[in-house]
């Protein structure tokens, strides 16, 4: 099976707006449309709380027309058009869909950040993980999160196997950034999101990409669209991922990032997996 994940950051604008970035990111979309995934999962759609418009449906329909659909938003009290995870499914498949409350601290189980498909042998898992802020005023909040949702995939994975994807918004190694000196205090970087994310792989899971590619450096899923040259410097960050279960990780073919041009921010990330 073929799996692609992406950190879209408003799905609305790829798929209406008429700005340059929207165009770029149309072309990211069309490569995606060419890769005939049996699943994508897509993070950040920022949708209102009813979720994509009829207009946004046909766009997709038109794009991916042998696809099912599945969607959450943040809704209130959390921040309205924000954050929010999708998962298209190809058609042939009728996995049970659930949409996970984890005991998040504040807001964070109502800003539509868990989708879960179960499939008779696996669970599909996306997830647009919190964000610790410019001044780490949501680290603390941010720790509990990353304990309950380690939690979580151990609680899956006892049943099954679990492929898990999406923005986990840390930079696990040194190497996974370019510019790590600098950054040790910046949100994505800090000693507990570094140390939450090693605690969600030493319950049982596998960081496929370096399972397949080992220590290779200079290999990034996010730029700063802030600054104008970071990816033309490949000055980047590897916050993007698909964990699967360790007892799967022999299964794994392929697990790359996917060329997205001269768009700035996320990438989208493939995984084969037999």
């Amino acid at each position: 099976m073929k799996f692609i994940s992406w950190n879209i950051d408003s799905l609305n604008a790829a798929l209406t707006s008429n700005s340059k970035r929207a165009q770029l990111s149309r072309l990211v979309l069309d490569r995606i449309d060419g890769m005939d995934a049996d699943i994508i999962a897509i993070q950040e759609t920022k949708l209102s709380v009813d979720g994509p418009t009829q207009k946004h449906l046909d766009i997709i329909k038109q794009r991916l027309p042998n696809y099912k659909i599945c969607w959450r938003s943040s809704t209130p009290p959390a921040r309205k058009g924000y954050a929010g995870t999708m998962f298209l499914f190809k058609d042939i498949y009728t996995p049970l869909v659930r949409f996970p409350e984890i005991g998040g601290p504040d807001t964070m189980d109502l800003e539509g950040r868990i989708i879960t498909l179960e499939f008779e042998d696996f669970f599909a898992t996306t997830v647009y993980t919190p964000n610790a802020g410019s001044a780490l005023s949501r680290l603390p909040e941010r720790q509990i999160w990353d304990a309950k949702y380690r939690d979580y995939l151990r609680s899956l994975d006892d049943k099954k196997p679990v492929i898990a994807m999406g923005d986990f918004n840390v930079a696990h190694k040194e190497i996974d950034l370019a510019n790590p000196d600098s950054n040790h205090f910046s949100a994505g970087f800090t000693d507990e999101e570094r140390e939450g994310f090693s605690h969600i792989l030493d319950s049982g899971f596998t960081d496929s990409f370096r399972h397949l590619h080992g220590d290779i450096e200079g290999v990034y899923t996010w730029w700063a669209q802030r600054v104008p040259t970071s990816k033309i410097n490949n000055s980047g960050w590897r916050i993007d991922y698909f964990l699967v279960s360790d007892r799967w990780a022999d299964r794994i073919v392929e697990s790359n990032m996917v060329d997205s041009g001269d768009r700035q921010d996320h990438t989208p990330l493939v995984l084969e997996i037999q």
